[in-house]
């Protein structure tokens, strides 16, 4: 078996070689090929980082802040952290203990993955998700369970089909709503049925955020505050999203001090703590930061709003999404898989959208759109997707 391989291959660990690469980024390769691209596939604020928070970081490098923090982050951020979650959804932590900052929610994700799986626990996850999750679990030696959400439901994930996918070897729940890629929203009464679900079965529940200022159509609820959740949730967030912090690289995790002290243990060994400048700069943004995110968030429904009902008027089915800064319209009735559609998109009319099956379980028949681009440029992608979809049905 292993005379087939090279001398490199063969130090690379099974588990690891065999993940598959990112979807996204496999497609993005060909984008990158090509100039003149109209691109709504990339999931990032178009809009540059509010100056206050810039300047923030800025005289933090002129002013020599360049050690290393406490690993958990700088007392003032997670004393600002903690405010900002007891004031926006209800959950109280003791920002000495209950609170740590991360090099983005991703690393919030996979170092809460790897404090509390072990090898064979399995890991429910909401499909189609964001590609990473289930690539974290596995890296982390769980086994990944996508429970399928449909766009009759409006992609929000049903408690039954959940309590269907608990098996004596299930650890824990990992939710991400608002969601990526299909921006659907989860209410509150199918949110509470989960938690009761974690609580009969004793699970752990990973509750993704990071979208969670992004609700366009009602208050966010987290599940965190519910009665008697927060001992078995890891609250994770961050800045990228809200706040066009993408490149600052800081979120955060927050949950019961035991979980904390665990999850750090992994955060000191392999990344010390998060950057200081980008840090100072998600203070400012807690401090000073809220307007900013108003506009950018009134801007996104604006663009949402006009996006998915020009979808809809040329033939693409599509949901009005509730969150984030995605639309997941079908492609089903052309006639063409979600990769077929995407790169026939791409080569006819230079228009890069995200095929469906790359997020996993139920992605195929749709492709993710990003709005948060200019106007001009969303209008400019209607008319070329409109040209094209004309050109599938003749």
């Amino acid at each position: 078996m292993n005379g087939s391989k090279s001398v490199s291959e063969r130090f690379i660990a099974p588990h690891i070689a065999d993940l598959p690469p990112s979807g996204i980024r496999k497609f993005f390769d060909l984008v990158n090929a090509m100039d003149d691209v109209i691109s709504l596939g990339v999931g990032e604020p178009d809009f540059t980082t509010p100056w206050t928070i810039r300047e923030s970081g800025i005289y933090s490098l002129e002013h020599g802040h360049t050690s290393y923090t406490s690993n958990l982050g700088t007392p003032a951020l997670r004393r600002a952290i903690c405010d900002y979650v007891a004031r926006n959804y209800r959950c109280q932590y003791d920002p000495r203990g209950e609170c740590i900052v991360t090099v983005g929610v991703s690393e919030a994700v996979d170092l809460a993955l790897r404090m509390a799986i072990s090898p064979g626990d399995e890991v429910i996850y909401t499909a189609p998700s964001y590609v990473s999750y289930p690539a974290e679990i596995r890296m982390a030696h769980g086994v990944p369970v996508p429970v399928v959400t449909r766009a009759e439901n409006g992609f929000a994930v049903e408690p039954e089909d959940i309590a269907r996918a608990v098996t004596p070897r299930t650890r824990a729940i990992l939710l991400n709503f608002p969601c990526n890629p299909t921006g659907a929203v989860m209410p509150e009464a199918k949110l509470r049925e989960v938690a009761a679900l974690a609580e009969k079965h004793d699970l752990l529940v990973l509750t993704d955020e990071i979208y969670s200022e992004l609700n366009y159509d009602g208050d966010h609820v987290s599940i965190a505050a519910f009665p008697g959740m927060k001992e078995r949730t890891i609250f994770l967030h961050g800045f990228s999203k809200a706040f066009a912090m993408t490149g600052w690289r800081i979120g955060y995790a927050c949950a019961p001090a035991p979980m904390i002290r665990a999850m750090n243990k992994i955060h000191q060994y392999a990344i010390m703590c998060a950057p200081t400048a980008a840090q100072e700069g998600a203070l400012e943004a807690l401090r000073n930061g809220h307007a900013s995110m108003v506009d950018m968030r009134e801007s996104y429904r604006m663009r949402r709003d006009f996006f998915v009902g020009a979808l809809n008027e040329i033939g693409m089915e599509c949901l009005m999404p509730h969150g984030a800064f995605y639309a997941f319209p079908s492609v089903a009735k052309f006639g063409l898989s979600s990769e077929d559609f995407a790169e026939k998109l791409l080569q006819a009319e230079k228009v890069a959208v995200v095929p469906g099956n790359a997020f996993g379980p139920g992605g195929e028949g749709f492709v993710r759109c990003c709005y948060a681009t200019g106007l001009d440029d969303l209008k400019e992608a209607v008319v070329r997707i409109g040209r094209f979809v004309k050109s599938l049905k003749k």
